[in-house]
């Protein structure tokens, strides 16, 4: 009897590499088709995908991963001004901003990291405070910038989880120490979110999806970074490929 691969969507981020193209490039951070390989999945792009395109493709994936990327979230879809330093994606928000609840609605496994996260809480009607560390409440959750990737990517913060919930689970208790690279951050939870791990100044880290029929999960690190190695980000990204597997026999019938 054949099996199946499940299939996970990575929504791609748009870069003007070269000015002398002006179509631009499609970028993914191969760490994170790696881990999904490493899970035993298999990552799918749809470069030029927009939301238009989501009830045709859509079906034809069994998790969706919203990856972490430079650029920021654009202030306009939560209601203020962009920035004049933003690096902004506005090919990809016009996509994740329609991808987040339509994924929802199908039942499709959903995990966001770090812009990913920011991603869903937009989508989902939530806001974002545009420079965490500006806010005198807050720490600098942004990484070093002159480091090298191992520096950069390095536990920095403590996260507080939730009593019985997954993140205490997958973390084996309510304390977890967690990697930070972000400048935006979650200000008001969007419509049906449940903040599930917070950061010692209390910014959301990790959420779930409290309506959600499949896994809907988001968190703030990166827990693609060395996930072999740190059993806390191994058991999260297990769990959803776990998801993306029962999506799949429901889809395809026996799955590997």
């Amino acid at each position: 009897m054949s099996t199946h691969k499940p299939l996970v969507w990575l929504p791609a981020c748009h870069r003007n590499l070269d000015l002398s193209d002006p179509g631009g490039y499609t970028v993914l951070a191969d760490r994170y088709a790696a881990a999904v390989c490493e899970l035993g999945l298999q990552p799918v792009l749809f470069p030029m995908a927009g939301a238009g395109d989501i009830p045709e493709l859509l079906p034809l994936v069994d998790g969706v991963l919203l990856t972490g990327s430079p650029s920021n979230v654009e202030a306009t879809h939560f209601g203020a001004s962009a920035l004049e330093t933003d690096l902004l994606d506005p090919r990809r928000d016009r996509l994740t901003m329609a991808l987040v609840p339509s994924a929802l609605a199908a039942g499709t496994p959903l995990f966001g990291v770090c812009r990913g996260l920011q991603e869903m809480n937009v989508a989902l009607g939530g806001s974002l405070y545009q420079q965490v560390h500006a806010e005198p409440e807050h720490l600098d959750h942004r990484e070093p910038q002159d480091a090298d990737l191992e520096a950069q990517f390095a536990e920095r913060h403590e996260v507080i989880l939730e009593p019985g919930s997954a993140f205490a689970d997958w973390a084996g208790g309510t304390r977890a120490r967690v990697n930070s690279l972000h400048g935006q951050g979650i200000k008001r939870l969007g419509q049906g979110m449940v903040a599930e791990a917070l950061a010692p100044d209390g910014l959301v880290e990790g959420v779930r999806v409290a309506t959600a029929r499949a896994f809907a999960y988001g968190v703030q690190w990166h827990p693609e970074w060395r996930h072999a190695h740190i059993p806390f980000y191994r058991r999260t990204l297990q769990a959803f490929a776990d998801a993306c597997r029962e999506h799949c026999r429901q889809r395809l019938g026996p799955c590997r």
